[in-house]
């Protein structure tokens, strides 16, 4: 008999195991899919050797993570790979934005935006130490609120709003759009501008880095940790109602609200189970993975060099792609988000190949196709990409869903991160619940959507406060 049960082996559930682990608790993960990692996962989606990440690409928040820098993941063979450039947003004239880890050269290379950029970015970059804990956690009195509450004015805005107030030249504001989008929100909502600073201040406090190997090297030593550390991993074991499970002191689910309330919703209060089912989850996203035979033939220089790749161009183009898709219609120019890990680990591809990936924003559970306005912006960029395509792997937001069930509708936020659901996601009770000894880990709590673990970290530091007496 353990002594917590975990169900989903995601980095919410792995990082709430080994937190329960360390203080000496028996811990055994329950996962349903045959391979552990949840949305970091990695498998052959097209050609055998060609490894493709089925969920999240790219981790500036597991590299800037307070609960994994201090884990010893390296020791289990986790390894950063760090591009020259972070991010690349070309423009139709064959320019191109780049970030780079230092936030002077980026500077440099935004003309007239040079000292705003120092000005706004930088200060968010030199107070990271001060602000993570308030924005890698759950809402709570902030250790350092004059530095907060500076970063709190900017961030809280509309990313329209800021980034036009911020910036002079279009091409910088069209640059922030890109980061801002990542949100998942139209860019006249508030706080996508917080999305937008938080993206570019990683960018240069911990760099836009994916793990060598692909994204399963990442769960995998996560999980090596968490068996060094005495626990248990049990995959293929889906879990359809708690009543399955093992007697235990604690039940912590790595699962947003839907799926939740599938597997507990008998042992939920009436008024608890309804605020779940009013939980709202965003728009979706359409997924395409390729196999190349070669590096994409991109116009503008920057984009060889660069990690992530932001297909838009012009603010005003990616403010339009995310309102329609908001508004559950069907952008003609989506807004794509790109990553090229093999340009910088070849380890991914056979013989000299090169795999991409990227998505767009669709209405949640979309069956659009969206496969040919992806490439068309491909190739509006970078003519002649289709003839290096030698095979493609598509997921529409059925097949997200079908992948990861906490995903609805294909929103890998598992839930709009808009001002309502920002702290108190997906109740003000957070990770608690009111079944005693029951508690949510997932990225439907604070601190929300991201690979840093901090979801699982926190809750299963109130298990342990609840239950055990606090921590050994």
């Amino acid at each position: 008999m353990p002594d917590a049960v975990v169900v989903g082996s995601g980095p919410n559930g792995l990082a709430a195991a080994i937190v329960l682990a360390q203080a000496g608790r028996s811990v055994t993960v329950y996962e349903a899919a045959p391979a552990i990692g949840g949305g970091v996962r990695s498998a052959e989606l097209t050609l055998p050797g060609f490894v493709h990440d089925i969920c999240s690409a790219v981790h500036p928040f597991a590299r800037a993570s307070p609960f994994f820098r201090t884990l010893p993941l390296a020791a289990h063979g986790l390894q950063w790979t760090e591009p020259p450039v972070m991010l690349a947003h070309p423009f139709e004239d064959g320019g191109c934005a780049a970030v780079h880890r230092s936030v002077e050269r980026t500077a440099e290379g935004l003309g007239a935006d040079a000292r705003r950029y120092r000005d706004l970015v930088g200060a968010t970059v030199d107070d990271w130490p001060d602000l993570e804990p308030a924005v890698l956690g759950p809402l709570r009195w902030p250790r350092h609120p004059l530095t907060l509450a500076r970063f709190g004015w900017q961030a809280i805005r509309p990313a329209d709003a800021f980034a036009r107030d911020a910036f002079d030249d279009s091409r910088t504001r069209a640059l922030f759009a890109g980061m801002a989008a990542h949100g998942m929100l139209p860019l006249d909502r508030r706080p996508t501008a917080g999305i937008g600073l938080v993206l570019a201040t990683l960018a240069h406090a911990a760099g836009w880095v994916f793990p060598r190997g692909g994204a399963q090297r990442l769960s995998d030593a996560l999980a090596a940790h968490l068996r060094a550390l005495g626990g248990e991993i049990i995959v293929g074991h889906q879990v359809r109602s708690l009543d399955e499970l093992p007697p235990a002191r604690a039940v912590l689910c790595d699962l947003s609200p839907a799926p939740f309330l599938r597997v507990a919703g008998r042992r939920l209060p009436p008024r608890y189970r309804r605020r779940l089912e009013r939980y709202r989850y965003g728009m979706g996203a359409f997924k395409i993975d390729w196999a190349l035979d070669g590096p994409i033939p991109w116009r503008a220089e920057p984009c060889l060099r660069a990690g992530t790749v932001h297909l838009g161009a012009t603010f005003e183009q990616i403010a339009r792609s995310e309102a329609a898709a908001w508004r559950g219609e069907i952008a003609d120019r989506p807004f794509v988000i790109l990553a090229q890990p093999t340009l910088f680990d070849p380890s991914r591809a056979p013989d000299r190949r090169q795999t991409a990936w990227a998505y767009c924003h669709v209405p949640r559970g979309s069956g659009a196709d969206m496969l040919s306005p992806i490439e068309r912006q491909i190739e509006r960029f970078a003519p002649g990409f289709r003839e290096r395509v030698l095979a493609r792997a598509v997921m529409g937001p059925a097949e997200i869903e079908r992948h990861n069930p906490n995903l609805v509708g294909g929103d890998i936020g598992a839930g709009v991160t808009d001002l309502r659901q920002l702290f108190t996601r997906p109740t003000w009770r957070t990770y608690s619940t009111p079944v005693r000894g029951l508690y949510l880990c997932s990225a439907a709590t604070p601190p929300g959507v991201g690979v840093h673990g901090m979801c699982g970290y926190f809750a299963a530091r109130r298990a342990l406060r609840d239950l055990f007496g606090g921590e050994r």
